[in-house]
C-alpha cells in the first residue's frame, strides 16, 4: 500500500507515533503527584519555579516526537541521505504548545476538547512535513502553506497561553525569543531556496522578545498580547523573504508594515 502512496507516511508508523505522544500527554493529567518549587532568594529578587509531573511529562512528550519523527521521515523514499532535523522542529514545538496548553486547563472539561483538537493537529503536521521533503508531491503547496499558518497560530496560542498564565518576565522573554526564532527559522526554510537564515532568526527573535518585555506590564488581554507579538513575527519573516528574493527595500516594507498595522490595529479593538 505504501508502494501506492509514496509522498505519504506509514500508517503503521504514524499510528504508533501519534498513539505515543498522546499518551504521554494525558498521563500528565490523569497521574497526580506533588509539586516541588525550585527557589532562589537573592537581594531585591526572589526566582519561584514550580515543577510538576505535567512538566516533565510535556517534555518527555516534545522528546518523543522529536525521536519519533526521525523514524517517521526515515522511511520517506526520497529522503536519501538528508537530515531530518528541519522535519523535527514544528512538530516537537507543536507537541510543547498542545501540552503547555493542556496543563492550563488540566481540571477543566475544556481539556477533552483540547486533547482532540491535539490528536487531530499533531496527525496533521506529521502528514505536512512527511510531504514537504518532495516539491513535486500533489499536496506540496497546500502542506507548505499549512505548515506556515500552523506556525504563526502556535506562536499565538504560546505567548497568549503564557500570559494567561502570569509567566514573569524573566521566563517570557527567553520562552518569545526561543520560540519566535526557531519560527522564523522554518518558515524561512520552507521558501524553497534550502536556507537556514541564522541571522533573521536570532533578529527576529530579539525584536519579538523586546516587544513582548515592552508589552509585560500592559493591562492587555493574552489575545490582545498575542496579536501584539505574531503581527511583527509575521512582518518581519515576510520582509526577509522578500529581500531575499531581490526586492527592493522600500518595496519589501510596505507588506510587513500592512501586517503590523493591521495586527496592532486588531489587539487595540478587542
Amino acid at each position: 500500500m505504501q508502494a501506492n502512496r509514496p509522498h505519504l507516511p506509514s500508517a503503521e508508523r504514524m499510528g504508533v507515533l501519534t498513539a505515543s505522544v498522546l499518551l504521554t500527554l494525558a498521563l500528565a493529567r490523569l497521574i497526580e503527584s506533588p509539586s516541588l518549587t525550585l527557589t532562589l532568594s537573592l537581594p531585591g529578587f526572589y526566582f519561584a519555579f514550580p515543577l510538576t509531573l505535567g512538566i516533565f511529562m510535556t517534555l518527555f512528550a516534545a522528546a518523543l516526537t522529536a525521536a519519533g519523527m526521525d523514524w517517521l521521515m526515515r522511511g520517506h523514499p526520497a529522503l536519501g541521505e538528508k537530515s531530518t532535523r528541519e522535519h523535527v522542529m514544528l512538530p516537537t514545538l507543536t507537541t510543547l504548545v498542545i501540552g503547555a496548553s493542556l496543563l492550563l486547563f488540566a481540571d477543566t472539561a475544556a481539556w477533552w476538547q483540547g486533547f482532540a483538537f491535539g490528536a487531530v493537529l499533531l496527525a496533521a503536521v506529521y502528514v505536512a512535513e512527511y510531504i514537504t521533503v518532495t516539491p513535486s508531491a500533489p499536496l506540496y503547496a497546500i502542506s507548505r502553506a499549512g505548515l506556515t499558518a500552523l506556525a504563526y497560530a502556535l506562536f499565538l496560542i504560546l505567548v497568549a497561553s503564557l500570559r494567561f498564565a502570569g509567566a514573569r518576565l524573566f521566563l517570557l522573554v527567553p520562552a518569545i525569543f526561543l520560540v519566535a526564532g526557531f519560527i522564523s527559522l522554518r518558515i524561512l526554510h520552507l521558501d524553497g531556496a534550502d536556507r537556514w537564515d541564522f541571522p533573521w532568526a536570532i533578529g527576529i527573535g530579539l525584536v519579538c522578545a523586546q516587544i513582548g518585555a515592552g508589552l509585560h506590564y500592559w493591562t492587555i488581554t493574552p489575545v490582545q498580547f498575542g496579536l501584539a507579538l505574531t503581527g511583527p513575527l509575521y512582518a518581519l519573516t515576510m520582509l526577509s523573504m522578500s529581500l531575499a528574493e531581490g526586492a527592493p527595500i522600500r518595496r519589501a516594507a510596505v507588506g510587513p508594515a500592512i501586517v503590523v498595522s493591521l495586527a496592532w490595529a486588531a489587539a487595540v479593538l478587542l
